[in-house]
């Protein structure tokens, strides 16, 4: 395990700077020529998406410019986007490659930001990114900053589970065979959608418990069944921001208990938790935080988990460190440094490359903010990816050797959520 150097994190003195130094990018970017990097030949091809995607794919979607940009980790080339609509951030796009489409979740409004509200699932051609088909849903989707947990696919890629609020908590079942609404169902106080299988999904719940929600054959409601008590949510509550292995998921609380509930069994099933930090570490006020702040391995059963220094309610906060454990032994493997993204948001912008020696510079003068969000691949030679919710840029190492790869530049202006396809 590497000796790193600990730097106390100062959330209002980099927000400050960056808010400066983005004001400076755009105005010097306003400034120069547009350039004219396409030969001719490619000037108006239509391109296409292979017919099988990439394990190194990852989606980035972004809740200023309304869509979810699709990059390539080994080249950090983009490859398409999908539109969103009006909520706070885009949804999850959700991928069916049996059917070799894609889904979005999408609000909209008669007149434009008001009026008359519609929910849809769109439907979009998988190789060319066409919008195919509509589904209209119940106009009540539940809209976070963070987006995740909102929507699931379940294991098939049959049917679309949508959570909603309004204000009670409720999911919509979406029939993506025969294009409509098979049920919708009160949650009793629960939320989040955890896919288990494919008629089976979980939910966390505010009494401190997990329920399992069964279907049909048909997709209507079947069984619900609610676990013990396993957390307390006002002491220790846990986030929604899980990870999952098959019926498995694992949930950790603000003060670093990993929770692992398994959904397969008639009820669902916690196991004791187990702590993610030691006894000086939570002293030394290490937790976990960030938006999106796990990613998991099921090949290696490695945990990642973005990790900072603060107090009570800083949750929120991104982290400068992503740390590696072993799920079956509960053991920290790995502390890996997150490299400065502010060069990879700019220098695009002001027309430098960021493996330039102007990047290494503008890294070492202007402090690294740390990172929200992560997101693992799940082949035998797994990418790591990472971003800050305020810098267009995503950050590529190696899952293994933690090495940093590369950066992914121009990767929009403001978001949390990765996924990987």
């Amino acid at each position: 395990m590497s000796d790193l150097r600990r730097v106390e994190y100062n959330s209002a003195m980099p927000r400050r700077a960056l808010i400066a130094l983005s004001l400076v990018a755009c105005t010097t970017a306003l400034g120069r020529p547009a350039r004219a990097d396409l030969a001719p030949e490619e000037v108006g091809r239509v391109l296409r998406l292979p017919d099988t995607p990439s394990a190194h794919w990852v989606w980035v979607p972004d809740r200023v410019l309304r869509h979810s940009v699709l990059f390539d980790g080994d080249s950090g080339r983009m490859l398409g986007k999908v539109d969103s609509g009006m909520q706070i951030s885009p949804k999850a796009p959700l991928w069916s490659r049996s059917r070799n489409e894609i889904y979005t979740v999408d609000t909209v409004y008669s007149r434009g930001h008001r009026g008359e509200r519609k929910d849809f699932v769109v439907v979009y051609d998988a190789t060319t990114l066409d919008v195919t088909r509509d589904i209209e849903i119940p106009p009540r989707s539940m809209d976070t900053g963070t987006g995740i947990a909102l929507v699931g696919m379940l294991d098939g890629g049959r049917f679309i589970i949508v959570l909603n609020q309004s204000p009670g908590a409720s999911v919509s079942i979406i029939d993506v065979e025969r294009n409509l609404v098979t049920a919708e169902a009160q949650t009793q106080g629960c939320a989040g959608v955890f896919p288990a299988g494919p008629a089976r999904f979980g939910m966390l719940c505010g009494d401190g418990t997990a329920i399992a929600i069964d279907l049909t054959g048909e997709g209507e409601l079947g069984r619900i069944a609610r676990s013990p008590r396993f957390f307390d949510p006002v002491a220790d509550p846990v986030t929604e921001k899980g990870v999952r292995s098959g019926s498995t998921w694992w949930f950790v609380s603000f003060e670093g208990l990993m929770h692992e509930v398994d959904f397969e069994t008639d009820e669902p099933t916690p196991k004791a938790p187990w702590p993610l930090f030691s006894a000086s570490e939570a002293e030394n006020e290490w937790r976990v935080g960030g938006a999106q702040h796990l990613a998991y391995h099921r090949a290696t059963g490695r945990l990642y988990a973005v990790v900072h220094r603060g107090g009570p309610g800083s949750h929120k906060d991104p982290g400068p460190e992503i740390w590696v454990y072993d799920v079956a032994t509960k053991r920290k493997l790995a502390e890996l440094d997150t490299p400065n993204l502010i060069a990879a948001f700019i220098g695009p912008q002001v027309g430098f490359d960021s493996g330039s020696t102007t990047a290494k510079v503008v890294n070492f003068l202007l402090p690294n903010l740390g990172v929200h969000s992560i997101a693992v691949t799940q082949d035998d030679a797994p990418l790591l990816f990472y971003r800050h919710a305020d810098l267009g840029a995503v950050g590529v190492m190696d899952a293994l050797t933690g090495e940093h790869l590369r950066d992914i530049g121009e990767a929009g202006l403001s978001g949390t959520l990765l996924v990987v396809p």
